[in-house]
């Protein structure tokens, strides 16, 4: 009996933290991004990737919001799924977090290729901050885990090169603004998963462009690519050329061999077929490949240090098997950005699918045994005639739709006018966001927030600048207009929209925030303490007001904007040792809101200021749980210094590196 591939939706109930709202205060600080190098270590790199390496890296999150309201409080809730299965295969799909494959699995010996999360626990490592492990994620707009981690994206069903089925996803991703599509093809009776991909540049201008596809295995495996030497990166923040599979006398192709985190981009020949696999100690496991636009292929590794490991439970379950990742994307290493003509395309193909073949001897014989056993199994022309026969599907209207994703994309194409046949952005999908921005694009004046809340996101590219700038001037459109300066690099133009804000009715407290961010970049510390104190001051009693009339979400809303200023005039206040002002902003936040492990840790900073030292470590010893510590950050460890000599206990010891 002929069986063909199916797609229907399916409900996983997982134990899950909440989301929680976004930070509501725009993002105006310089990107806390680790995969970055000095300009003095580019100087030994191949010509072509030292110039992607400094071509357009990403300096600000904006217009993204920081993602920064989760906790870690998980209880069992529901995930829309999409399951895709043809006999061989099923593949199930979250298209509300970001389209992730969340399992893989090869039904005729019911093997999970993936590693599999069975929890949903965001944590701070997007470049916007929620961020979960697990599964084959889609990495588009900039070095980092894309800030569509946590958020929807439309999906359909399309029709398949095979006469069957595809499942399409895509998305607006605002970073770069660049439509992409993702589509999942199983043929009839294969054992390989297709993924069809392509980002478009529809703009009059270049744009730059990143991919990684980002695949979650058991760490207890080999890893096998077709390279004889990486381009190692640690988080010491150097990229240096190291041999494969051997570095400083330990084979890095065995991921628990490593001490700490790290990544290793394999530099794969021209000539050679670009594949990646992870294989378990029996030669069984997965093998990605694809066509050679598809360059890169990288190993991430936590290592079996106390950080990595701390790292892996803080990611999942106690008890749960650790992981690394396996990856593949458009340039050599994530450091580097891809220059997408004005009005172009980039495509490739992809296939996944179970492997097995030797992982241990010497490398040369196993990669050669390897490759053969791939060329046997999945020919490498076949992938090419894949893509060849999927990309006049690419354009293909989708049919049923499955999942929405934001409405942003459909605000971008009313205003151009595009056409981009395969992704529609319907008008239908515009939603509340959307709304003051699709005034001023109809109108040309920007609405006052309707009802008393917190002011929504901003948009930041030139175009919605040109419009702000002539839209008639209120106080809320100097503050969205100061923001889309700030991000386009014009600070003191920036820091005179938001002063004649201040000059016009409504509350203040949001373009105070902005100048005090202003004065703090700008090193006028004293200045940006006493406008932080206004600020604060200001949002507490426009919140107080609005509290006895709003709930559900607008309560939400300002919650999370007294929290966010909050963090930062603390921060602020204790920069130029104004700790009893400090100490009045902690009183006056909700109980709820000091609960919060990140607040604990504020509060043992503020105790340790106000030379509190014995109550201090006693916030220590009680025990936290910072929700959001941000990847790489050592902000716990140097608390801890500062307040006793003793080493730092396991529960907080989330370091990536060595240490001095």
């Amino acid at each position: 009996m002929e069986i063909v591939t199916t797609i229907r939706h399916e409900v996983l109930t997982l134990p899950a933290a909440r989301l929680g709202p976004d930070n509501p205060l725009p993002a105006l600080r310089p990107l806390d991004e680790m995969h970055r190098i000095e300009d003095r270590d580019k100087k030994d790199l191949p010509r072509d990737m030292a110039r992607q390496i400094g071509y357009a890296p990403l300096h600000s999150l904006l217009p993204v919001p920081v993602r920064d309201g989760y906790d870690r409080d998980r209880a069992p809730r529901p995930l829309d799924a999409l399951v895709l299965e043809n006999g061989r295969l099923r593949v199930t799909v979250l298209p509300g977090l970001g389209g992730r494959i969340a399992s893989l699995v090869h039904t005729p010996t019911n093997r999970e290729l993936l590693y599999v999360n069975p929890v949903f626990q965001p944590a701070n490592f997007a470049l916007n901050g929620a961020w979960f492990s697990g599964g084959i994620e889609w990495n588009i707009g900039a070095t980092g885990h894309t800030t569509l981690s946590c958020s929807p994206v439309h999906a359909a069903r399309v029709p398949a090169p095979d006469g069957g089925e595809m499942l399409r996803l895509w998305e607006w991703e605002r970073l770069r603004d660049l439509p992409f599509q993702v589509d999942l093809w199983l043929p009839d009776g294969s054992d390989f998963l297709y993924v069809g991909a392509r980002i478009r540049n529809p703009h009059e201008r270049q744009a730059p462009t990143y991919w990684w596809s980002n695949i979650a295995v058991p760490e207890d495996c080999r890893v096998l690519a077709p390279a004889e030497q990486a381009y190692h990166f640690g988080y010491e923040q150097r990229l240096s050329r190291v041999p494969v599979p051997e570095y400083d006398g330990v084979d890095r192709t065995y991921p628990p061999y490593s001490t700490y985190a790290a990544d290793y981009f394999y530099e794969v020949p021209e000539e050679r077929r670009r594949w990646i696999a992870a294989l378990d100690g029996d030669g069984h496991g997965l093998v990605q490949t694809s066509t050679d636009t598809l360059r890169g292929r990288k190993l991430f590794v936590w290592g079996r240090g106390p950080g990595g490991r701390s790292w892996q439970q803080w990611l999942t379950a106690p008890g749960t098997g650790g992981y690394c990742e396996i990856q593949a994307g458009l340039a050599r290493t994530q450091l580097e950005h891809v220059r997408l003509e004005p009005e172009s395309e980039v495509s490739w193909l992809e296939a996944y699918g179970p492997f097995e073949a030797r992982r241990d001897g010497e490398w040369g014989a196993v990669l050669d045994e390897a490759e053969a056993r791939l060329e046997g199994v999945l020919p490498r022309a076949d992938v090419d005639a894949a893509y060849a026969a999927w990309l006049p599907y690419a354009d293909t209207e989708p049919g049923e739709r499955l999942a929405a994703g934001s409405g942003w994309g459909a605000l971008e194409v009313l205003r151009a006018g595009w056409k981009l046949p395969g992704t529609p952005f319907d008008e239908s999908t515009l939603g509340e966001e959307q709304q003051p921005w699709l005034h001023l694009l109809r109108a040309g004046s920007f609405p006052e927030a309707p009802g008393s809340r917190p002011p929504g996101g901003t948009l930041v590219a030139r175009h919605w600048r040109d419009m702000l700038e002539t839209a008639p001037a209120t106080g809320l459109t100097e503050y969205h207009l100061g923001v889309a300066q700030w991000h386009g690099g014009d600070r003191a133009q920036a820091v005179r929209s938001w002063e004649r804000g201040l000059a016009q009715d409504g509350p203040s407290w949001p373009v105070l925030r902005c100048l005090a961010v202003a004065d703090r970049e700008e090193r006028h510390p004293e200045r940006a303490a006493d406008r932080y104190v206004r600020a604060f001051d200001d949002l507490c009693r426009e919140a107080g007001e609005a509290g006895g009339d709003e709930a559900g979400d607008t309560a939400g809303e300002w919650t999370a904007a007294v929290a966010a200023l909050g963090r930062e005039a603390i921060e602020a206040l204790l920069a130029v040792g104004r700790t009893t002002d400090a100490r009045s902003v902690w009183e006056r936040l909700a109980p709820a809101t000091r609960a919060r492990g990140r607040f604990r840790l504020i509060e043992a900073g503020l105790l340790l200021a106000e030379g509190r030292n014995e109550e201090a470590r006693a916030v220590f010893d009680a025990g936290f749980e910072v929700a959001d510590l941000r990847e790489g950050d050592e902000v716990v460890g140097r608390l801890w210094a500062r307040l006793t000599g003793e080493p730092l206990p396991e529960r907080y010891d989330f370091r990536m590196r060595a240490t001095p």
